[in-house]
């Protein structure tokens, strides 16, 4: 099944990613366009899913974009790897947990190939690494699934600015801190894309 591989190298709008998944999902529904994975990076943004409490914002003043995806408040910029796409579930199983899995094992394979143990959650999802003493966010995931197609996808925090987590509880967790792989490991990630492409690829075909 031919999936077309997208890739920006220019920062994208959140809005304008938003706007290209949903209309690929309509177009997908309607076989006028091929399933797609597309990564990119976006300009700084606070966002929030469906999920979202506003107990959640900690500085009341910053600007936050509602989104239709699923999840609570995050935060997107440079430095942060997000890996979009819009799957045909219609042609695989119609199984919502076992797609998160697909997910999930796919960043954690991906990064055990630089060395990095991390790990899921079944009470908070995304993806997790000892660190430092404490069990800290590496990944979030945030899906939407509309007629059996799902889209959205996750974000993995490379060397981005940590200090605009302060300004929220991030995916509504308290009691666990946001980490990035820089800190957990100084070394080249200029491959994340291939390798994280690859492996989703290949774990998509269950």
């Amino acid at each position: 099944m031919k999936i077309e591989i997208k890739k920006s190298i220019k920062y994208i709008r959140y809005q304008e990613a938003l706007d290209f998944l949903e209309r690929r999902c309509s177009e997908l529904y309607q076989n006028k366009a091929k399933e797609i994975i597309w990564t990119l990076e976006h300009k700084e943004i606070y966002t929030c899913g469906t999920n979202f409490k506003r107990s959640e914002i900690l500085d009341k003043s910053i600007d936050l974009y509602k989104s239709n995806r699923g999840g609570k408040v995050t935060w997107h910029g440079p430095g942060q790897k997000i890996f979009y796409f819009v799957i045909n579930l219609n042609k695989r199983k119609k199984d919502i947990r076992r797609f998160i899995k697909v997910l999930e094992k796919t960043i954690i394979q991906t990064l055990k190939e630089y060395g990095i143990k991390s790990f899921s959650d079944r009470k908070d999802i995304g993806i997790w690494v000892n660190h430092e003493g404490n069990t800290k966010k590496i990944a979030a995931i945030g899906i939407k699934i509309k007629r059996w197609i799902a889209f959205h996808g996750f974000a993995i925090n490379v060397s981005n600015n940590l200090s605009p987590y302060k300004k929220i509880i991030p995916c509504g967790i308290k009691d666990k801190k946001v980490t990035n792989l820089i800190s957990i490991k100084k070394q080249s990630y200029k491959n994340l894309e291939k390798k994280l492409i690859k492996n989703f690829l290949n774990n998509l075909e269950y």
